[in-house]
């Protein structure tokens, strides 16, 4: 049974075509085993977590808590907070452990290829806090000056750095980033949000002190992604968002807080989701994600050679690490003209800045248009990708 089989939302046309989806570093479609196990849950086993002894919130907390275990496993990591996404996560850090750790004078180190999530949050405490942000600039090749990176740790408290460029596809070689960043003493927080969809990352053995990712970039439901802490560094996190299930007690002059993952879990979490992204890790188990990644990798290689070929430049690089990604600019056809063009033939893509506009400005563009691989893309599709820009482009440019 081949994968695409799986995934209900392959059967339908768009515009009259069959749809083929090429917008996976966006979000990823749902196999069909993560929608039934969401509806199972709601239709059999609806209830909060935590604290009741009824019979349907037991079932609710097994399957909550088992997303958490399934996380620790899945990365190698003692502790697993679940958040509403990457956003959240990095959010998290510089809320819980920014505000605790940071005064004013420290560095945060960052690079020009950070998705905004993972420089937004910093530039508002480095306004809060007096913290110094320094960027590492991308060079012409689209990696990292790592020269720049080594003189840049001096002073500084954190790193952060993205997995895998959205973008460029580039996987950033965080061995690294993590020894040097550990040699001057800084902690490092990975936005793992485009890698952990194409490799089963081992926390613990990276070596990085904070992993934020999601659930909907890896065939698990949006709304619901994690954040991976150190267990020393866990210790030095304080609340940032206050309410129930994270308290131990309350009492009118003062509260007690948990202190475990659920002091940073407040209010009524993500059970559903909880639900489905322990279904999609459950269905990723079966697959050899080394030889999909390879695969996919070989597809993109071969739709950024075509499009090279007709002249289009392509920013990436597609070296056997990176992501299934392919960002282009087309000399004579506004992109999201293009963009709709290949709609009305069936095909999704991404265009505009891709919440990455420093790295852009780095590259000299307002935008691209981005076509994204994943699990249940095949060569076929990508063949007819090109065709169709080909026709487009005869036609229109």
């Amino acid at each position: 049974m081949a994968i695409r089989d799986d995934f209900p939302i392959l059967k339908r046309e768009v515009n009259g075509f069959p749809l083929i989806y090429l917008d996976n570093a966006a979000t990823t479609q749902k196999p069909q085993v993560v929608l039934d196990a969401m509806n199972d849950y709601y239709t059999s086993s609806n209830a909060n977590v935590h604290r009741a002894v009824h019979t349907l919130a037991g079932e609710a907390t097994e399957g909550y808590e088992s997303c958490r275990q399934r996380l620790k496993n899945w990365f190698n990591a003692e502790r697993a907070v679940l958040t509403s996404g990457t956003t959240e996560a990095i959010n998290l850090v510089a809320h819980a452990w920014g505000r605790a750790n940071l005064v004013e004078g420290d560095v945060i180190v960052l690079t020009e290829m950070e998705h905004h999530s993972d420089i937004v949050p910093w530039q508002m405490l480095a306004e809060e806090r007096k913290v110094e942000l320094r960027y590492i600039p991308v060079m012409e090749d689209f990696t990292l000056d790592m020269d720049v990176y080594a003189a840049s740790l001096d002073g500084a408290k954190l790193v952060c750095v993205v997995h895998t460029s959205n973008v460029l596809g580039v996987r950033n070689p965080l061995e690294d980033i993590i020894q040097l960043a550990h040699s001057k003493g800084a902690l490092v927080l990975i936005d793992a949000a485009q890698g952990v969809p194409h490799e089963q990352i081992d926390f613990k053995e990276s070596g990085a002190d904070f992993m934020a990712f999601s659930a909907h970039k890896m065939c698990g439901p949006t709304g619901i992604g994690a954040l991976l802490v150190d267990a020393e560094v866990f210790e030095t996190m304080q609340p940032f968002m206050g309410g129930g299930d994270m308290i131990e007690t309350v009492t009118i002059t003062g509260s007690t807080y948990q202190t475990n993952e659920h002091k940073f879990e407040a209010g009524t979490p993500r059970i559903a989701e909880a639900i489905g992204w322990c279904a999609a890790f459950d269905w990723m188990a079966e697959l050899d994600l080394k030889k999909e990644h390879k695969r996919l990798i070989g597809i993109a290689r071969w739709v950024a050679e075509q499009l090279r070929e007709m002249n289009i430049p392509v920013y990436g690089r597609h070296d056997e690490k990176d992501s299934a990604v392919v960002s282009f600019l087309h000399p004579s056809i506004h992109s999201e003209d293009l963009a709709h063009l290949l709609d009305s033939r069936g095909f999704a893509v991404r265009t505009g800045h891709h919440c990455a506009q420093p790295l852009l400005h780095r590259l000299g563009i307002n935008g691209t248009v981005r076509a994204s691989f994943y699990l249940y893309n095949t060569m076929e599709e990508a063949e007819n990708f090109v065709t169709q820009l080909k026709e487009i482009t005869e036609r229109f440019g």
